[in-house]
């Protein structure tokens, strides 16, 4: 429906103005006259001229999510029918992205369709994980405990990738940096030194050799080197988009010291986090794992999550795969096997996940202070080594006049 603006004065005489969406001016006018307000002037609303341009949209972010699911939850539990719940959360939802999509998830529902089948129309936002909560929580009748659950669930998971982000920067803004550094000396700053050197004459020390060749080499050849990185960039990511790519570069990246640990130690908490969360709100074990499985993020966690899917369906206990498969510690699975022995699965993975989150903590920690000393070292060796470099002509040349 159209969405018309209006200007009115209410009974105090007092001057309105708004928004309505309604068939025509007069289902404007009539809805108006029913709040007590005289409406003086009302025109449809102009068109948005970016409105189809999706990249100029805003993004609906992970915090809108959150938000969304904490206030829906907050009104349910109220006692407000979900269709009034929609419509409060469509009411006061600032980015006009998120707002089409609750506008367009209060009309299916308006047309007959559950809340999950509402959401799946949306995958980007609320992913498998999300619409099978809601479908178990609508089932089951604790929408409202289901939705809290995923609030608490989604704030935890982005913790932890803040956590592996915050980790990562560091270091990869300090290598950009020490690059940029070293090209500006190297094609700007080098030259200069080599030309006054040449005016002085006679033979330059073995380093300073070394970083004028290096200089003419990287002056002569940049452009070289830029495709070459680009055609590196280019041919990972098309590696690494194939089965075995994957299965190569995942592999790695949890065998490398320190930094894989901490990979390991990030999966076990989601995969933990998840499966405890779904199996807490309903779902059943084995679509659980299936999701669990498809959000991984690692090609060797998501097989042996699916090891696990697949043993439990041939009867055994998730226990046993997840120790043969060698991705997950044995703590972990003897843990997980206490839980299924005393049937209290769900809260075991509580507890593991907890645990694993303060040993991303302390992961983080380490990466953090093994990064820094090493960088600084880094710095100080090659741009130090420069400099030390490019002044040892002229503390040679002082030497023989002293």
């Amino acid at each position: 429906m159209p969405v018309y603006q209006w200007v009115g004065k209410n009974r105090k005489n007092e001057v309105k103005k708004g928004e309505l969406e309604a068939v025509s001016e007069e289902a404007v006018k009539a809805q108006l006259i029913r709040q007590r307000i005289t409406p003086t002037k009302i025109k449809p609303k102009p068109k948005d001229l970016f409105a189809d341009l999706s990249f100029l949209q805003p993004r609906v972010r992970e915090k809108d999510i959150i938000l969304f699911a904490r206030q829906f939850s907050t009104m349910i539990d109220a006692g407000l029918p979900i269709i009034q719940c929609l419509d409060i959360l469509f009411s006061q939802q600032a980015n006009a992205t998120f707002k089409k999509m609750l506008k367009d998830i209060k009309e299916s529902v308006e047309g007959g369709a559950t809340l999950a089948e509402a959401l799946k129309k949306f995958p980007k936002q609320f992913d498998d994980l999300f619409v099978n909560m809601i479908a178990a929580g609508e089932a089951g009748g604790i929408l409202d405990a289901i939705l809290r659950r995923l609030a608490a669930y989604m704030e935890k998971a982005a913790k932890l990738k803040a956590q592996v982000k915050g980790a990562m920067t560091y270091p990869i803004v300090t290598l950009i940096i020490a690059i940029v550094v070293l090209a500006v000396i190297l094609v700007f700053v080098i030259p200069v030194f080599q030309e006054m050197f040449a005016d002085f004459g006679g033979e330059l020390p073995a380093p300073t050799q070394i970083v004028v060749a290096a200089s003419e080499m990287v002056k002569s050849k940049i452009l070289y080197i830029i495709v070459a990185l680009v055609l590196f960039v280019i041919a990972y990511k098309k590696f690494y988009s194939t089965e075995k790519g994957r299965d190569v570069v995942d592999d790695l990246l949890l065998k490398v010291p320190v930094f894989g640990e901490l990979l390991r130690k990030v999966a076990v908490a989601k995969f933990t986090r998840t499966m405890g969360t779904m199996l807490a709100s309903g779902v059943a074990i084995l679509e659980a794992l299936d999701i669990v499985a498809k959000t991984a993020g690692n090609r060797s966690v998501e097989k042996a999550i699916y090891s696990v899917r697949t043993g439990i369906a041939e009867g055994r206990t998730m226990a046993d795969p997840l120790q043969e498969s060698g991705v997950f510690p044995p703590m972990v699975c003897q843990m997980i096997g206490v839980g299924e022995s005393t049937g209290a699965l769900d809260a075991m993975l509580e507890k593991i996940a907890d645990f694993y989150d303060d040993e991303v903590d302390q992961a983080v920690d380490n990466l953090t202070a093994l990064i820094e000393p090493f960088m600084l070292v880094f710095l100080g060796v090659t741009i130090g080594g420069l400099v030390i470099a490019m002044y040892l002509p002229i503390f040679k040349m002082a030497g023989a006049i002293g």
